[in-house]
């Protein structure tokens, strides 16, 4: 029997086609040595590729969420130079909403910062946008109604409120600044005693610093049963309409200056 060479056996035993063997995955060891891991299938290879595409973009830049707000300012601003140290005031929705500020306390040297949905935290840290750029003689603050309704507790809340006066006061040390309360409403009856907390701990505080006022609309807001008085409200029982904005001016304008 002829006999093969040995070149002739190893074609023989040589497979027609070698499919392409997938990636693996190398594992590094102690002492330097490079193990071989089990194979990536080509799904975990598009996975991995997807991932690392992702985490290999730029960081965009974290989009202001009240962008739109500080905009509308911006453009106002343009439109009419603000007064010389003016009073802002600056807060939530119950701030944006109230109409013509300076018509209703007779003083055209009222600025109206207010943005809808934002907390006290949010204020903080919009304070120089908001109100320190004016260089203004008083700061008239209303927030905490949000705070409280995503489940912020009335400590908490007033510590933000704290850390709001240091914000402003680490700038301008004898800014006056007012608090209006955290005021009682019908769509947030609920929340009725964690405001009086948060009113309760912040008036405290108003009351051991010099220049703090705390303006309590909260009380004359109350009906005879304690329950917030429906006909200060609009129809959505949160925001107030205009027999709830005279309640508020006539509660506010002895703490201007």
């Amino acid at each position: 029997m002829r006999r093969l060479s040995s070149a002739t056996r190893r074609r023989r035993h040589r497979p027609a086609s070698v499919a392409p063997r997938p990636f693996a995955v190398l594992d590094r060891r102690p002492h330097g040595c490079w193990t071989k891991m089990a194979p990536l299938t080509h799904r975990a290879l598009l996975a991995l590729t997807l991932l690392l595409s992702v985490a290999l973009q730029p960081v965009c830049a974290h989009e202001e969420p009240w962008q739109a707000d500080l905009d509308r300012f911006a453009a106002e601003d343009r439109a009419t130079t603000p007064s010389n140290a003016p009073i802002v005031f600056v807060g939530s929705s119950s701030i944006r909403l109230w109409p013509d500020l300076n018509h209703v306390f007779s003083n055209p040297g009222i600025l109206n910062r207010g943005f809808g949905g934002s907390r006290l935290a949010d204020v903080d840290r919009l304070a120089e946008q908001l109100v320190l750029r004016y260089q203004p003689r008083q700061a008239v603050i209303y927030a905490g109604d949000n705070d409280l309704a995503e489940g912020l507790l009335p400590a908490q809340v007033a510590a933000d409120f704290i850390s709001l006066v240091e914000r402003l006061r680490s700038t301008r040390p004898k800014l006056a600044i007012a608090f209006i309360a955290i005021k009682p409403s019908p769509a947030r009856a609920h929340l009725m005693a964690g405001a009086r907390d948060a009113n309760m701990r912040i008036r405290r505080f108003a009351e051991s610093e010099d220049g703090i006022a705390y303006i309590d609309v909260f009380t004359p807001m109350l009906d005879r049963y304690g329950n917030a008085r429906s006909e200060l409200f609009g129809p959505d029982g949160l925001h107030l309409n205009t027999a709830g904005y005279a309640l508020w001016a006539e509660q506010v304008a002895p703490f201007l200056r």
